[in-house]
């Protein structure tokens, strides 16, 4: 993990960004909504993931008041189960308690248990179902949150 390197994302990832978007969810951001993200909204950090030069992840998040909420999380599909995404989600809960955030949440899919099992590993606890959240399949998201 040595060669790791967590930054804060710029449009000049946007690119790479899509990528890992479109090889992670049936329903990606377009190239236009990390646009806006990265440029209109106040509220939006992202980082990114970089292994040996390469970019292989990135997450985003909104932080408001005292609360920060993950948009996304991702990381390629050759570099999964590998520790980055632990890595990755480990910086950004350390980004959100120091501008002050006290609490996060996600949602995640029913279904992905893997990621829900990071998710408790770091800390994050059940809140409840949002019915009906995923647009592709109708499925329940699950949300998660923790005290940072």
């Amino acid at each position: 993990m040595d060669n790791l390197r967590i930054r804060t994302m710029t449009t000049k990832d946007i690119e790479k960004v899509y990528e890992i978007e479109q090889s992670s969810f049936s329903i990606p951001w377009t190239k236009d909504t990390f646009y806006n993200e990265m440029e209109k909204n106040a509220f939006a950090l992202y980082h990114v993931a970089e292994w040996k030069g390469q970019l292989i992840g990135y997450c985003g998040m909104w932080l408001v008041l005292d609360e920060s909420q993950i948009t996304n999380i991702a990381v390629l599909p050759d570099f999964r189960g590998k520790g980055f995404g632990e890595k990755l989600l480990v910086h950004v809960m350390k980004t959100a308690r120091e501008k002050g955030a006290a609490t996060m949440s996600l949602e995640v899919r029913i279904s992905n248990k893997p990621a829900q099992s990071l998710y408790k590993k770091l800390g994050f606890q059940p809140g409840g179902i949002r019915k009906n959240y995923y647009s592709d399949n109708q499925e329940d998201a699950l949300v998660m949150w923790v005290r940072l």
